[in-house]
């Protein structure tokens, strides 16, 4: 008989973590994710990219279960193809922590994620797609970014580096909204107190399992707040710094199938349930 998983929750984070830079898994990532469906376990994805931008890539992967969209703003059902929860970021305290940020640093480049399943993403002129495979409508003037519900709001910087302007972005928005870094050139104001922690933990609640149960994978800021609730972090060996500092284990890159490699491991009983002890090193493939 089967020995039972370390974690019965797989949350893993798209973008630098199961995602290669081409945008597509690997056959040995989907043959382990498979393998740990086949044992009892549940892969959740847990993602910044709103669910409208991520419906081609599951049905690729032929991935029909909840997966939390928007930086946690999101929870969708992509075998039904319905928005389960959703909260928006108001407009108006949204526009208002872009003036703050503006008045800091000189002008910024926006772009907003509109609210539900068929939500576009629309661009101000100057604002370039860091993702360029990711679907996008320019708009003329900034205005028309709040003509419609959001969920989150996008910022570019001419020329300050993505850490400088999202710690500028936290010392100025305050309460209006939460500020997370999720990947490069990617800023986002998104709604207050909302993270993937509070996604990942109402999507647990829903599958009947708890953060004891959960191990996340991820690359960017914006994955430390469901690295501190969930029982065991692993960041990919190509993580930002921030990430790697409160990670209990470093796997290798995106691009090494770094996630099969733990997931390989956990197969076969070799990944315990314990906070980080010793130095964070990659592990062989």
């Amino acid at each position: 008989m089967a020995a039972p998983l370390a974690y019965a929750l797989i949350a893993t984070d798209l973008d630098g973590t199961l995602l290669r830079g081409d945008d597509t898994v690997s056959d040995r990532s989907r043959r382990a994710l498979a393998a740990v469906s086949g044992a009892g376990g549940r892969h959740l994805v847990v993602t910044g990219r709103p669910a409208p931008r991520v419906r081609p890539l599951f049905d690729d992967l032929g991935y029909d279960g909840l997966a939390v969209c928007g930086q946690g703003a999101q929870l969708y059902d992509a075998g039904a193809h319905r928005m389960v929860w959703s909260v928006t970021l108001d407009r108006e305290l949204a526009e208002a922590a872009l003036g703050k940020v503006e008045a800091e640093v000189g002008q910024v480049f926006a772009a907003v994620d509109q609210d539900g399943v068929d939500g576009l993403t629309l661009i101000e002129p100057g604002y370039e797609m860091p993702h360029p495979t990711l679907p996008a409508v320019r708009v003329p003037v900034r205005d028309v970014l709040w003509e419609a519900p959001i969920s989150k709001v996008l910022l570019r910087h001419p020329t300050l580096a993505d850490d400088e302007l999202a710690a500028v972005a936290r010392g100025v928005v305050g309460s209006l909204a939460t500020v997370t870094m999720s990947g490069p050139g990617t800023v986002e104001l998104q709604p207050c107190g909302v993270t993937k922690a509070t996604g990942l933990a109402l999507a647990a609640e829903r599958l009947g399992l708890t953060a004891a149960d959960t191990v996340a994978f991820g690359d960017m800021p914006n994955d430390i707040p469901m690295f501190l609730w969930a029982a065991h972090g692993v960041a990919m060996a190509n993580a930002h710094e921030e990430l790697k500092a409160v990670a209990d284990a470093l796997t290798l890159s995106n691009e090494d199938d770094g996630i099969a490699v733990v997931l390989e491991r956990m197969m076969a009983g070799g990944v315990a349930p314990a906070p980080r002890r010793e130095p964070l090193t990659p592990p062989s493939a």
